[in-house]
């Protein structure tokens, strides 16, 4: 039993054919097995309509690479930018600083406390973030959405400092998973805000 184990194991895999993102269609398409299964068992009643028949058709990757991005930065409450073109976005994603220029790789991003920083010709408008998605698409399109949001200029260093000592002094004394939890949440953010301000 031992021997088969360690054989099948050594053997190597059969490669399969993955298909990728740019392999799927950009029309949608009936799923035609489940409509003719649905048929065979309830011929009477019209077939429910499946996922792929509410998704728009993916829009056709641009011929060249545009010279502007579009960003579109949205709070639950207020739309920051919607179709603002802009030569380069930074996002403070979890996996670090990221970067977003035209013709960038589709990709979801979570973000993490720090600087959003929109880079239009000489001019940079810069924004603390607390946490949110950004959604980059193939038509350089960049959809960012944030929790909470405030232009760096409107952040009083003074309440930063305050409200760092006053989360860390929690840190040190909570008693509860919850009260680390949240505690370590507000030194995060605040120490994020701190060196936002530094830097």
């Amino acid at each position: 039993m031992l021997r088969q184990t360690s054989r099948l194991l050594l053997r190597p895999a059969p490669r399969m054919a993955q298909a990728f993102s740019t392999d799927v269609p950009a029309t949608t398409t009936a799923d035609s097995t489940f409509i003719e299964s649905w048929k065979k068992v309830i011929p009477n009643i019209e077939p429910p309509k499946t996922p792929s028949a509410f998704m728009t058709p993916r829009p056709a990757p641009p011929a060249s690479i545009p010279s502007k991005l579009t960003v579109n930065f949205v709070l639950p409450y207020a739309s920051e930018l919607a179709t603002k073109e802009v030569d380069m976005v930074i996002i403070p994603a979890t996996t670090g600083q990221m970067g977003v220029l035209p013709g960038h790789v589709p990709t979801i991003a979570e973000l993490k406390p720090g600087i959003l920083s929109v880079h239009e010709g000489n001019d940079t408008k810069k924004y603390f973030i607390s946490s949110g998605f950004a959604f980059i698409h193939a038509n350089s399109v960049a959809d960012v959405i944030a929790v909470e949001a405030v232009p760096v200029d409107q952040i009083d260093s003074n309440l930063v400092q305050k409200g760092l000592a006053e989360f860390t002094q929690k840190l040190s004394s909570a008693s509860t998973d919850l009260e680390k939890a949240e505690a370590q949440i507000g030194v995060d953010v605040h120490s994020a805000m701190n060196a936002a301000l530094s830097g």
